[in-house]
């Protein structure tokens, strides 16, 4: 995989996690991704939800190169499928192994109904292990679970790495995912200045642990409450990272695109 050309922008990020298929950015697609580009967004990772989304993303990742994507099932709808959607997943990724960069958006959500633990403790690790088995990083969904996801990685001896989505934490918390190969997603969650344990953790830990992310059309910034959130949104949370940080912001901005391009194998 390659990524595109450096835009005119005097910036070139990469946007690690933007669900750029979901209805409420694909009526605009094609704006949304100019006012991207306008502002440094020189490329998108997009992971999956459920199966049914896999087709149009390979189809995406055709059309536009510098949106990679990630197959996977999310928690949230993990009650929906069982190990025969991985069976799929399996033999998708083995066929498509060039297009696609990761699998997820998997993990574990325990701020859900209990009654789904079952379910995506076994979606989780059964795609976990077709990870392995491809030799693919994963990009981790998370909620009350990280000893979890810990546990199975080290029960599965896996060493390709990934990305922790939507990191919010302390040093300690993150230092268990970055010895395991694992860059942390960082995203509008620093625009709050409550969220000051996450913002420390920006100023200590050192500048290959991290990737930027949007989350859209979810994760909204500061004082953009109850809006959709878009792609263009990576300046802001850009910004703030760099006020956390004593480097240049171009020395930041070049950091977080090869921090993303090494995780990912973009490169």
């Amino acid at each position: 995989m390659s990524l595109i050309a450096e835009p005119a922008a005097s910036l070139r990020l990469i946007d690690s996690h933007c669900h750029f298929d979901l209805p409420e950015l694909a009526k605009e697609q094609d704006s949304l991704w100019r006012q991207a580009q306008q502002v440094g967004v020189a490329a998108l990772v997009i992971p999956a939800v459920a199966p049914a989304a896999w087709s149009n993303l390979l189809n995406l990742h055709t059309e536009q190169p510098a949106w990679h994507i990630a197959l996977g099932i999310h928690p949230w709808w993990a009650a929906k499928h069982t190990l025969l959607d991985v069976a799929r997943l399996d033999q998708l990724i083995r066929q498509q192994a060039d297009n696609v960069c990761a699998v997820g958006e998997i993990g574990l959500d325990f701020a859900l109904a209990e009654n789904t633990f079952a379910i995506q403790q076994q979606l989780f690790e059964s795609q976990l292990a077709v990870a392995k088995k491809h030799t693919k990083p994963v990009i981790l969904h998370h909620r009350k679970s990280q000893p979890q996801l810990l546990a199975e990685l080290k029960r599965q001896q896996f060493d390709e790495g990934g990305i922790l989505h939507a990191f919010s934490g302390s040093q300690q918390q993150a230092a268990a995912f970055l010895d395991r190969g694992f860059k942390l997603g960082i995203g509008g969650t620093i625009t709050y200045e409550r969220a000051r344990k996450t913002r420390n953790s920006i100023q200590k830990l050192p500048l290959n642990s991290f990737v930027l992310e949007t989350d859209a059309p979810a994760m909204p910034l500061a004082g953009s409450q109850g809006q959709i959130n878009t792609p263009a949104r990576l300046i802001d949370v850009f910004d703030t990272f760099c006020q956390l940080r004593s480097e240049s912001r171009s020395a930041l901005a070049a950091a977080l695109w090869q921090n993303t391009a090494a995780v990912l194998r973009l490169v």
